[in-house]
């Protein structure tokens, strides 16, 4: 009896250790090491991932288990804990954001030590100028395949902003820039510590290689409330207003107000006279606002509401409204045609044909239908293709002509619920967008082929996804092409070479 108990004791210590959950495998097992994985380890889905990509990578043969993460470097298990905990952080939450900011440093240190990368495989300079040259390559052709060479080899500069005030933006965060037409003004809003938003415009006509530096205008103006929305305005001259929206508090109703971009700049000494604000108008939350140059809605702005779109007129104040079933996240007026393009949160696309008057018959001339909320919208020049961009990461090319059909997907993008912009230069052939991830990827806008992947100078994080503007002339027609990002209170240039 007493042998017969020991025997079976022996037995299961074998099994016991044979149990592929309980071992570390040894060399021998590397190559079997996928059949003994669990289907339920193999069938996790791309949420669940990064509480083990890191035991994979370090090493792939590394069983699944569930509830724990292998950490490579200590060559043990760890328990994931549900939530945060003081005592002990390690949670799924926190894996991932560490192996996001390994790879994030990975990648500026291959930016830095690589200096000419290959944006498609077998071109550069020389293949394209001899293709050129024996009649393979069209000029517009050679144009586009030649900007997307230079995206690929830009190099980061730091911009030295230059201010009468040296502290006037120390201290605050970049939300957003905008450049206006000619790129040689950036209007910059600045999250400040204390609340609310700071506004000002900076002069990019001193941004030069080898020393980027960039001037501030002293004028600049605070407000406790949130800017929601804005964009430049061309009431007097091309771009000679800014459009805000600012939400509402406390008892204080949301506006949209119009100000003089002169405003800001730094000759109207305090003692003189200063252009004052030129209209404000009473409306409830804006998520976002349009400026019309259609001479058919000359004057005229656009603010996307909660299931509203109003329309005003800045010279009459004559209002039209329009309902909506979803709130309005995107607007873009159309040049030629009478349409105002909205994008809304139930992720229809629809445009509003500004000669019918409010809810008359016929005034949605255009509906297209994204899976996620819309958060952007660009309309291409010959106004016969729409591009959106939603809170899926999704990128799509509209073709208007075509019973409106998607011919043209940009994939990469990186989003789950922000209020993203999306940026198209059509001239270059370039389509730029920043993930939630803090990515800034730029795609070929002719064959939706992914350019270059740009990571962000500081640490992901939500707070901190950059902001940016591209153009083939930043800082005014003689400047040269490249693209703007500002995140947290620095401002980069990344030029070509």
């Amino acid at each position: 009896m007493h042998k017969s108990s020991l025997q079976n004791r022996r037995r299961g210590r074998r099994s016991h250790q044979q149990n592929p959950w309980f071992r570390q495998p040894g060399s021998n097992e590397r190559n079997n090491s996928g059949a003994q994985q669990s289907p339920r380890g193999s069938s996790r889905s791309d949420d669940e991932a990064p509480s083990t990509s890191s035991g994979s990578a370090g090493n792939s043969s590394v069983p699944d288990l569930p509830g724990y993460y292998f950490d490579p470097e200590k060559n043990r298990y760890f328990r994931l804990l549900p939530g945060h905990n003081n005592c002990n952080p390690l949670t799924k939450e926190s894996i991932r954001q560490k192996e996001m900011e390994s790879r994030r440093l990975q990648l500026l240190e291959e930016e830095d030590k690589q200096g000419k990368k290959i944006a498609r495989l077998g071109f550069n300079a020389s293949s394209l100028l001899q293709k050129s040259k024996l009649g393979f390559l069209n000029v517009t052709s050679y144009c586009r395949l030649a900007h997307e060479l230079r995206v690929s080899c830009m190099q980061r500069k730091k911009v030295q902003i230059q201010s009468s005030d040296p502290s006037a933006l120390a201290s605050d965060r970049f939300n957003l820039i905008l450049a206006d037409t000619n790129s040689d003004r950036l209007f910059t809003v600045n999250d400040v510590k204390v609340g609310g938003s700071k506004y000002g415009v900076i002069n990019l006509r001193g941004l030069k290689a080898p020393t980027f530096r960039a001037h501030v205008h002293e004028n600049l103006y605070f407000t406790n409330r949130k800017v929601n929305a804005v964009c430049w305005a061309s009431l007097n001259d091309l771009d000679s207003h800014i459009l805000l929206c600012l939400m509402g508090i406390a008892e204080t109703p949301g506006c949209a107000t119009l100000l003089p971009a002169s405003l800001f700049v730094s000759s109207h000494s305090a003692g003189g006279d200063r252009p004052g604000m030129l209209c404000s108008f009473r409306i409830p939350g804006a998520w976002s606002c349009a400026w019309s140059l259609n001479i058919q809605a000359n004057n005229c702005f656009s603010t996307g509401l909660s299931r509203r779109v109003l329309v005003t007129s800045v010279v009459t104040g004559h209002r039209q409204s329009f309902g909506t079933n979803s709130d309005v996240l995107a607007q873009r007026f159309a040049l030629m045609a009478p349409l105002l393009f909205n994008g809304c949160q139930s992720g229809e696309i629809f445009a509003i044909d500004l000669r019918c008057r409010n809810q008359g018959k016929g005034w949605k001339a255009t509906r297209l239908f994204h899976d996620s909320a819309v958060t952007s919208l660009q309309i291409l020049q010959e106004e016969q293709c729409l591009m959106a961009s939603d809170m899926a990461g999704t990128i799509k090319l509209w073709d208007l002509r075509n019973s409106s059909q998607c011919v043209r997907q940009y994939e990469g993008h990186v989003n789950e619920y922000a209020h993203l912009p999306l940026h198209v230069h059509e001239e270059e052939g370039l389509v730029v967008a920043v993930g939630q991830d803090c990515y800034t990827r730029i795609w070929s806008l002719h064959d939706a082929h992914l350019l270059r992947t740009i990571p962000s100078p500081h640490p992901a994080s939500k707070a901190d996804i950059p902001s940016v503007a591209f153009s083939s002339r930043l800082g005014g027609l003689r400047g040269a092409p490249g693209l703007l990002m500002a995140v947290r209170q620095d401002l980069y240039c990344f030029s070509y070479n």
